[in-house]
């Protein structure tokens, strides 16, 4: 494209695709690597509280406002034995894990996972092991945590120090149990039948609980969408969202097609979301269920876990992706791609949250912020309300992966009750500067009050220990708005927030 190409977006506040969940804005936490010990729990470093929780990562994490926390996993739940990590410390057993190859001392355990997701303002989200552990012991860990004292395992909350229920809302029916890598792996009929019994055995103990079921763990899996349809079908009545595993890469080294993998998010959700329609009605159900991608992200190009694993060490050093400029930018296309189905996602949970393919890196005593740490901060800041349906006119380019695509990426949420309509766009262009007209069809906007950018010239760059800062969010000039048209230029390479004032 050239210069004097302009593109347009077009915003009407009654063009309303969906309510924005708070929970989109999620996190998940695996005893994986670094990621619990030496992550968030480290009692040695000099930045532990009394708890032994880094109180550096407490502030990075309190500020990308994270809603909900999934834990405690992921592959290493369907071999844990829940009540390994409750009671005195000294003495809760040390394990082979078997998922990762680590040592798991178990000092981190239940209790103090919801401990931590206080400390941070989060709603917990426990995962139950559907691998090893029994439709029971499912039952059991929620009673420990929503019961009210007079029964054996809410007494053993107790006299572990928590008098009053936990009140977890959230619970996931196991980890990618579609896959043949997972410790106690069903086919889909025997994990629906084996979910349902769960599921019905946990609200039993508490009818108010909401359950998560295992959906594919990929778009590429050969039981995909099969798995979703058989689990779906099984359980329908039972559970409230099924889940959604996806992990991104540029193993092709083909930046153009890895900037346009929101064709690939998007045609995901359309198939599940398809799935959902179809068990509803095939079930004659009034009842909804939502989608919850409760892993996500980028990663290909640390790839530890793949021949040496944790070679039965404590806290190995576990796939600790370093993320650059091209990673953060897919990073803020897959959040646009949560707004622009906010009406059929209602859940989604970045993997994971710290050292283990996180936006933050740990050493002992200090603590980096990744690239893809800032399109987290800005949508989890800035997206409330309801999503908008946006009239996108952009410049297009050839891609060898999805053909013919837009320069331009966009999402938008309009809160009403707060006056507020956020904006949020990608120049894919990893060369040419993008001049840029947003116009409000319906309203008369005041003002544009905030405008952050992330931009820069390599797609590979990215923030190391020597130069924390190289690529964040900055604040830039916030274009004025004439006549309800707001102008500016986005620069190639760049993601741009911007707050109005309606």
């Amino acid at each position: 494209m050239s210069d004097s190409d302009t593109a347009r977006i077009t915003i009407d506040t009654k063009r309303v695709i969906g309510e924005i969940s708070p929970l989109l804005f999620s996190g998940f936490a695996e005893h994986m690597g670094r990621c619990v010990y030496e992550g968030i729990y480290e009692p040695a470093s000099p930045q532990a509280d009394e708890n032994g929780l880094r109180v550096d990562v407490l502030a990075a994490l309190r500020e990308l406002n994270y809603r909900s926390m999934r834990y405690p996993g992921g592959n290493f739940v369907s071999g844990y034995r829940w009540e390994d990590g409750i009671g005195p410390r000294e003495r809760r057993p040390v394990r082979r894990e078997l998922a990762w190859q680590s040592l798991e001392t178990n000092q981190f355990g239940t209790d103090e996972f919801i401990r931590f997701c206080r400390e941070i303002g989060t709603e917990p989200m426990l995962a139950v092991n559907m691998g090893t552990g029994t439709i029971q012991d499912a039952a059991n860990l929620v009673e420990y945590c929503n019961a009210p004292t007079g029964s054996h395992y809410a007494n053993m909350r107790a006299s572990n120090g928590q008098e009053e229920p936990y009140g977890v809302k959230y619970w996931c029916l196991g980890n990618e149990m579609d896959g043949p890598w997972q410790i106690g792996h069903l086919d889909a009929v025997d994990y629906a039948r084996k979910a349902r019994e769960a599921a019905k055995l946990m609200r039993l103990q508490d009818e108010t609980i909401q359950l998560v079921l295992c959906g594919s763990s990929s778009s590429k899996m050969p039981t995909y969408p099969d798995w979703d349809r058989i689990s779906l079908e099984r359980c329908w009545d039972l559970v409230a969202y099924h889940s959604m595993h996806y992990y991104a890469n540029n193993l092709e080294d083909d930046t153009p097609s890895y900037l346009s993998l929101s064709a690939a998010f998007e045609d995901y959700i359309d198939t599940v979301a398809a799935v959902l329609r179809y068990v509803k009605a095939k079930t004659r159900s009034k009842h909804d269920v939502y989608l919850s991608w409760d892993e996500w992200n980028v990663w290909y190009k640390a790839r530890e876990m793949s021949d040496k694993r944790g070679r039965w060490t404590e806290a190995p050093h576990l796939i600790e992706e370093v993320y650059n400029l091209e990673d953060a930018l897919v990073v803020a296309q897959w959040l646009n791609v949560f707004l622009r189905r906010a009406d059929v996602l209602k859940i989604a949970c970045i993997a994971q949250i710290v050292n283990v393919i996180a936006p933050i890196l740990t050493t002992t005593d200090s603590l980096l912020k990744q690239t893809i740490y800032y399109p987290l901060l800005m949508f989890s800041q800035m997206a409330s309300g309801n999503s908008l349906d946006l009239l996108v006119e952009s410049p297009r380019y050839e891609t060898k992966q999805f053909g013919d695509m837009p320069l331009l990426d966009a999402s938008s949420a309009h809160d009403e009750a707060a006056g507020r309509n956020s904006i949020f766009i990608v120049n894919r262009s990893l060369i040419e500067g993008m001049p840029i007209e947003i116009r409000w069809g319906d309203v008369a906007p005041k003002r544009i009050t905030s405008a952050h950018q992330l931009s820069g010239d390599d797609p590979k760059a990215y923030n190391s220990w020597k130069d924390p800062n190289h690529l964040t969010t900055r604040p830039i000039y916030a274009p004025k708005i004439i006549d309800g048209v707001a102008q500016l230029s986005l620069p190639p390479l760049s993601f741009t927030a911007l707050g109005v004032e309606l």
